[in-house]
């Protein structure tokens, strides 16, 4: 496949080693060759590799199943995953998906990138619904629009919400970034 149809989500082979695209932008500088950035987490050790890629470059593209599966817990060892048709359940190491623990509540369903009966990697739904268990309560008289303050949600994550929020509201919430989006109906 060509180096401008890389998409994030995608599975790569760069260096000899299995990655998933995490960010690909396609740059046409004015009199210079377009080009395509790319920001590619390596599966075996999490690292991130950024890479200059021609547009026509051919890169080697791995091909991932994409599963539905169910967050249970998470221990010591990581996170444990139930398959949502063999019943079969899957250890996940922390290291692989620590930045998305904040955003897994217990029985979540979650999309996984399985590569050669292995899972590699979780997919996200951009938003994602947590109650507030923490955040100090609305200061009298502040009529100021653009205050925002702390909140911890139920899986402790830590992001910043209006004054109007209450402790036992559930948000929605960004897993993009991990900003406030709305309140959930």
């Amino acid at each position: 496949m060509k180096a401008s149809e890389l998409r994030p989500g995608m599975g790569v082979m760069m260096d000899g080693k299995l990655g998933i695209c995490v960010q690909s932008v396609h740059v046409t500088p004015g009199n210079l060759r377009a080009f395509v950035q790319a920001k590619v987490r390596v599966i075996q050790d999490g690292t991130m590799l950024e890479k200059r890629l021609r547009s026509t470059e051919d890169i080697e593209q791995a091909f991932l199943d994409r599963r539905q599966m169910q967050y249970l817990y998470a221990d010591s060892i990581g996170l444990v995953l139930m398959d949502n048709e063999t019943y079969d359940q899957v250890t996940v190491p922390k290291e692989m998906v620590a930045e998305m623990i904040p955003y897994l509540k217990p029985d979540t369903s979650v999309t996984t990138l399985v590569y050669e009966g292995t899972v590699v990697s979780l997919e996200l739904p951009k938003v994602v619904e947590l109650a507030v268990i923490e955040t100090s309560p609305q200061p009298k008289g502040a009529t100021a629009t653009n205050q925002l303050k702390e909140a911890v949600l139920e899986t402790g994550l830590k992001t910043r919400v209006p004054p109007f929020i209450e402790n036992g509201e559930v948000l929605k919430i960004s897993t993009e970034d991990g900003s406030y989006l709305s309140r959930a109906k």
